[in-house]
């Protein structure tokens, strides 16, 4: 296809590709005259994730880079490059992030808790990796923010979400499964993690309201 037909197609503006072209986040065409360059389908999917990463996810243009560096290195196992691709994004560490310090009491406290739960839960790979970990370090931040302001948890609390999150990780990396090849699996994940993310927490604050209407009626 031309770059017009993909513009439609994709319904990203012909300017915004090319500058999505320059920048490096959407590879070349392939050339069919000094002005004209062709693409294909793979195109497409990659400008959906672009557009995915950068307007929904709020993924600033040298991040994206980044991840899709991670995306097309085939040198990678899957496990390596799906952890790289998502270390890679952005991460959220909490409304606190500043007050973060080793020597901090309520980061030692936190530290030591996110650590229990991982034992608890047996996530090996992510007890293994710690500090390395800015997904490690983002739930670090986020318990000791909570205890700071007053809503301590512990690794008891927090285990039972941990399982429902493992449930729900099952669920993803099954739909990722489905795509054919491996720069598809790992596009999908990058995706699921960005678009999936508001669906569940939406998801999380209607069953709040399902359930607390079910407990304590509508009045």
């Amino acid at each position: 296809m031309r770059l017009a037909e993909l513009s439609e197609r994709s319904g990203v503006a012909i300017a915004t590709i090319k500058y999505y072209l320059r920048e490096g986040l959407l590879p070349s065409g392939r050339r069919v005259s000094a002005t004209t360059a062709d693409y294909d389908e793979d195109h497409l999917r990659r400008l959906r994730l672009v557009r995915a990463m950068i307007q929904v996810g709020k993924v600033p243009v040298a991040a994206v880079r980044k991840v899709l560096e991670h995306v097309d290195d085939d040198s990678l196992g899957r496990t390596t490059r799906l952890g790289a691709v998502l270390w890679a994004l952005p991460q959220d560490d909490g409304p606190d992030e500043g007050a973060e310090g080793d020597a901090d009491e309520a980061v030692v406290a936190a530290r030591a808790e996110v650590d229990l739960l991982l034992d608890m839960l047996g996530w090996t790979t992510a007890r293994e990796l710690g500090a390395l970990s800015p997904v490690h370090r983002s739930l670090v931040v986020a318990v000791a923010t909570l205890n700071r302001l007053g809503y301590p948890w512990d690794a008891e609390l927090m285990a039972p979400y941990g399982r429902l999150m493992h449930q729900a990780a099952v669920r993803d990396l099954d739909f990722v499964e489905t795509h054919p090849s491996e720069k598809e699996k790992v596009e999908t994940a990058v995706a699921a993690t960005i678009l999936f993310q508001p669906v569940l927490r939406a998801l999380h604050r209607l069953a709040q309201e399902e359930e607390s209407a079910r407990r304590y009626g509508l009045s």
